[in-house]
């Protein structure tokens, strides 16, 4: 023991040996602590630093990146808050502070409880889906503005439209925008609106605030009203860190009043550009298609068909000319073909016709039958036959037969 008691430690031994005894206690290591935040500082790595103080005593703390993305307040000094994290030892400046994972501003954790819940509710029925969500006319003629008449965000608003697209007419409704009365009024004007002609958009919000002063825009009938809105909700409530659950069920979210009317409207500057752009694309296209046309019909006018039109007639008048002549040069030879054909058949027929034969002297013998007799074997002597000659006939009697085979 009194070896140990004479152990000399090194700052950084001492520091690290400091430091594992935070870490061995479980009460040191999941530590919810309340104070006032004072000397804070949202650095550009993301990082916060701050002190945590109360009457007697202050407590330096570091809130990573990572864990402040997660809240849904910003924190500045003077705010009471409820931080939770472990608390060690940074061995640089040997100093304990604490590493903050969640934090929430003290006193309103039962509204947190109640925003999570209704959250919950709706979006188990379904109000934030997007299927539900109705998409912005590109060219609003009449946008309504439900707002508080006296706040910046109205001036915002109006500020914004008439810069980007002053052709659209704003219609604003005045209202409450925090306060027990707040809610209704925000029904009553989403539900006027929705009566009034023509009105394209709605947008419903107000300037930042604490969470008691954005909470008109956490009640169901508001939810309620803005989801069964036939006209496009825009809700614009807060700061770009602030959600409410106007948010989620509007079919557009905007993170400030500036930028909802900037979803609202068009740029009528940007507009004017792509006009000019398209404009000069146009007439460039006209341009080129009518130096294209021209050059067709320079091309046409130089054409033979055009410069000398009777060529191509003449052309096909020696074509036909010559068509005709080897047409009449076939026919001839195929005349002249069938005609020497026809006279050699001719020439054969005229030999085995038999009036011919009997003009060079020759008769047919018929006997009483009226058959030819072709043979004296066919006659009996005293047999009457007719002779058939050239020019006439005559009836003769068979005085005699004699055969070919007597002759020899």
């Amino acid at each position: 023991m009194a070896e140990q008691s004479k152990r000399i430690f090194t700052v950084g031994q001492l520091t690290q040996y400091l430091k594992n005894l935070f870490a061995a206690d479980p009460q040191l290591n999941r530590l919810r602590v309340s104070g006032e935040i004072s000397n804070f500082k949202h650095h550009s790595s993301g990082h916060m630093y701050f002190t945590l103080k109360d009457a007697q005593a202050a407590l330096r703390c570091v809130m990573f990146r990572s864990a402040n993305a997660r809240l849904t307040f910003r924190p500045a000094d003077g705010m009471k808050v409820v931080a939770a994290g472990k608390l060690s030892i940074y061995e640089r400046d040997g100093q304990y502070q604490l590493y903050v994972d969640s934090m929430l501003p003290e006193g309103i954790g039962s509204l947190y409880a109640a925003f999570e819940e209704l959250k919950a509710k709706l979006a188990a029925e379904g109000l934030f889906d997007a299927a539900w969500k109705k998409a912005l006319p590109p060219f609003p003629q009449r946008i309504g503005v439900v707002t508080s008449p006296t706040g910046a965000a109205l001036r915002d608003i109006l500020t914004t439209l008439t810069r980007r697209f002053p052709q659209t007419e704003v219609l604003i409704v005045p209202v409450l925008v925090q306060g027990p009365e707040a809610p209704l009024q925000i029904v009553e004007a989403i539900e006027f609106l929705n009566r009034v002609p023509e009105v394209d958009i709605i947008i419903t919000g107000r300037g930042g605030g604490s969470i008691e002063e954005l909470w008109a825009f956490n009640e169901e009938i508001v939810a309620r009203a803005i989801f069964a809105s036939a006209v496009p909700v825009i809700s614009a409530v807060g700061h770009e860190t602030d959600f409410t659950i106007a948010d989620f069920v509007a079919d557009v979210r905007a993170a400030t009043p500036t930028a909802a009317a900037e979803l609202a409207v068009p740029d009528q500057r940007e507009l004017q550009q792509q006009l000019t752009t398209s404009r000069h694309r146009l007439l460039f296209k006209l341009r080129s298609k009518l130096e294209q046309e021209k050059r067709y019909l320079e091309q046409l006018a130089a054409a033979r068909v055009l410069t000398r039109p009777g060529e191509r007639v003449e052309q096909a008048r020696q074509t036909l000319d010559h068509l005709t002549s080897r047409l009449e040069t076939q026919i001839n030879l195929r005349l002249q073909a069938q005609t020497a054909k026809l006279e050699l058949l001719s020439g054969k027929l005229e030999a085995l016709n038999p009036a011919a034969v009997m003009e060079r002297g020759f008769a047919i013998v018929y006997d009483q039958q009226g058959q030819v007799v072709r043979s004296a074997v066919q006659l009996q002597t005293g047999e009457k036959v007719e002779i058939q000659l050239r020019r006439g006939q005559a009836a003769a009697e068979i005085l005699h037969t004699k055969t070919e085979e007597e002759n020899e």
